[in-house]
Parts: structure tokens; C-alpha cells; sequence
């Protein structure tokens, strides 16, 4: 199986009045985890479906390698889908629904008949077909589940069963949507890694859609963050985390969601936080309002910082989850990450000062892009 590239230039569509997508470019390397991630009506499922032929685009083109795929039938762009429904035959044992797309692909219709399809075929290509189904069964360590029908599976089973059934094609690349979302929260991480490992195995590319942001971070080479229609940000899980492009980004990324509070631009570019200089500088931000970003493993007790009460805390195995009200502006809280069983600095009402690690904060102004920011210690005088 060679793995190929995606090319998706100009890509739109509409669907009446609305423009669902609006000019989508993206390059995908041979052999990339990409994964497409948004909330739900950003468009990235109708580019999936664009890009397998299921929907049409009203511009822009699609390639697969060197070749122009935008007016090819879905049937002969050599893609293999994963849905999210599984989409197997329930009436088929496990090993005929893994063998239908080679059967559909290789047999007559004649040669498909139940009864005279036996004496039309020739046996060389009954054995190639099992062949290549025992091969893609033992991938995905199925080979046992044969002769099961669909009700008979548990839904990992049923999620490896279509796996198998698109693996079996040799395609030029996988085409996932939401393919984990039917299962319980166990099994879906079970099977984060068994995807993982299986792109390993294959170096194929994969292109798989997602709301669910752990899925994106834990699984992709690059995600591709959609936001009402376009690309809000491309990058590595580590740029979209410690350098989101839009408080979109920023907002969508990390779990818990990052601390936004506002903050102040003054005509020398100066960052204020509740009228207190941070020392703190932005060349590029327009001067008046803007937003600060700050992670919850960026904050920490500190007794120069910000007075704030703390409200409740919730311990989720090894990290804590501190949530704080801000005194500065009372309908502001902060949520910050500690190690389970630090001991927090605290007076009798509850009361703590927070402080902020100024290298890792963001810095958003007014059209809601990042900034760049500067310690005041590194600017020449």
C-alpha cells in the first residue's frame, strides 16, 4: 500500500443560503495522521465528504498524488471510508461484510449471483479475495469473529470489523468520521490506540474527522482546526496548544478551556491586567482592548499576585482543579492546576493571591488574532 497526498484547493459549498465551506486549501503528506476538528456545523464532515466524493463542491478541486479527483465517482477514487454508524450489512456474516468491497470490485454482476456466481468465477480469484480478507482480518485481530454476525459484536468489534472492510481495498488513504463517537469512554480510548498503532503499522494516510479535541491531540501528526467554514489554524498539537493563532483556537484547545481576561493595551504597547503593568510589551497589537490567555498550569499561588477566593476544588486522580473568583472583577473566575495533595497558601476566608507565568501567556487583541509579546526585561532600552 503506497500512501499518497491530498491536495484540497479553493474547496466551497453551499447548501442554499448558507456557505458551509468557504475556500478550503490544505496539503496532506503521504502517510499523515491529519485530523479535522471543530464544533459541530464548521464544515469539516462536508469536506471529508467532499474529498470522497459523496458531496460535490461548487469550487475548487481535489488530488490525490498527481491526480485530478475533483469530477471522479466516489467508487473509483480508491478511498476508503470509516463511518460513524459502522454502516455493516446485518444480514452478512463478519467475513462477507469485510469481503463486499473486493467482491463489488472484482466479481460481475453475474458472478455475484448466490447459486450460479459459483460455476462463473474462477477459483484463483475466490482465493485472492480470501486471502486478502484473512490478511486484513489478522491486522485488526478479528479472524476469530468470522462467522458472527453484526448484532453478535460488541461495538469495538463492530468498529475493527470496519476497519478490516476498508483496509481490505488497499486504498490510497483511510477517510474516518467520528468513527469512535458510538462508543463508551473506555472503549473509545482502547481504540485511540489501536488506531494509532494501526497507522503505524500501514503508514497510511489517514484524514479523520473529530469534535472531540482529546481524540485530535492524542491521535494526529497535524490537526486542522475548522471554525464556520475555514481553517481556523494548522499546525502540530503542540502548536495549537502553546500557540494558538485565534482565541477560537485557544478557546477550543485544552482541557480544562484556557483563562481568558481582558486586558489593556496602552500607546506604548504595554500589557495591563486590571490597570497593573505586567511588564509585558506587544509590537503588533492595536492599542485599547484585548484578551489575555493563560493555562491552568500557568497560574500558581504566588503572595505579589492577584487576590482571588478560591470557590471549589475537584480532584481528578493525579491533578487538582482549583476554580478562584477574581476580586478585580468579581464575574471572573480562573481555574488553575496543581499536583493532588500540594497544599495551597490560603488565609481563614479562603482568600489566596495568584501570580501568572508571564513567558506563557497569549496575547489576543481586538480581532480576536494572536499577538506577539515581549518580556519588558528583553527590550533594549
Amino acid at each position: 500500500m503506497q500512501p499518497q497526498s491530498i491536495t484540497i484547493s479553493g474547496i466551497g459549498k453551499g447548501f442554499g443560503a448558507d456557505d458551509v465551506l468557504k475556500g478550503i486549501d490544505l496539503s496532506i503528506v503521504p502517510g499523515e495522521f491529519l485530523s479535522l476538528v471543530g464544533m459541530s456545523g464548521c464544515g469539516k464532515s462536508t469536506l471529508l465528504r467532499i474529498i470522497a466524493g459523496l458531496e460535490t463542491a461548487d469550487r475548487g478541486t481535489v488530488s490525490i498524488g498527481a491526480r485530478d479527483l475533483t469530477d471522479v465517482d466516489p467508487a473509483d477514487r480508491n478511498l476508503a471510508m470509516v463511518f460513524q454508524s459502522y454502516a455493516l450489512y446485518p444480514h452478512m456474516s463478519v467475513r462477507d461484510n469485510i469481503a463486499t468491497p473486493l467482491r463489488m470490485r472484482r466479481l460481475s454482476i453475474w458472478e455475484r449471483l448466490p447459486l450460479i456466481g459459483r460455476l462463473l468465477v474462477k477459483a484463483e480469484t475466490l482465493r485472492e479475495i480470501d486471502s486478502a480478507v484473512k490478511e486484513a482480518a489478522d491486522v485488526l485481530q478479528i479472524s476469530h469473529l468470522f462467522d458472527r454476525k453484526p448484532a453478535q459484536l460488541s461495538g469495538g468489534q463492530r468498529q475493527r470489523v470496519a476497519l478490516a472492510r476498508a483496509l481490505v481495498r488497499s486504498p490510497s488513504a483511510f477517510l474516518m468520521d467520528e468513527p469512535l463517537s458510538n462508543l463508551d469512554a473506555k472503549l473509545r480510548a482502547h481504540m485511540r490506540s489501536e488506531l494509532i498503532n494501526l497507522h503505524d503499522r500501514l503508514g497510511a494516510t489517514f484524514v479523520y474527522v473529530t469534535h472531540d479535541q482529546i481524540e485530535a491531540m492524542t491521535m494526529s501528526d497535524r490537526i486542522a482546526l475548522m471554525s464556520e467554514g475555514r481553517i481556523e489554524q494548522l499546525g502540530t498539537p503542540d502548536e495549537l496548544y502553546g500557540a494558538p493563532a485565534t482565541l477560537t483556537v485557544a478557546r477550543f484547545i485544552g482541557t480544562p478551556s484556557i483563562n481568558l481576561l481582558p486586558a489593556e493595551i496602552d500607546n506604548a504597547g504595554d500589557v495591563l491586567l486590571f490597570g497593573r503593568r505586567l511588564g509585558l510589551r506587544s509590537s503588533n497589537a492595536a492599542r485599547g482592548q484585548a484578551t489575555l490567555g493563560i493555562r491552568s498550569e500557568d497560574i500558581f499561588p504566588s503572595a505579589d499576585g492577584i487576590g482571588a477566593r478560591i470557590l471549589r476544588s475537584e480532584t481528578q486522580g493525579a491533578d487538582r482543579y482549583v476554580t478562584c473568583q477574581l476580586y478585580d472583577d468579581e464575574k471572573i473566575t480562573v481555574v488553575l492546576r496543581q499536583r493532588a495533595g500540594e497544599e495551597i497558601s490560603m488565609n481563614d476566608q479562603g482568600r489566596i493571591r495568584l501570580g501568572f507565568s508571564k513567558a506563557h501567556m497569549h496575547l489576543f487583541g481586538s480581532d480576536e488574532k494572536r499577538c506577539e509579546l515581549t518580556s519588558l526585561e528583553q527590550v533594549p532600552a
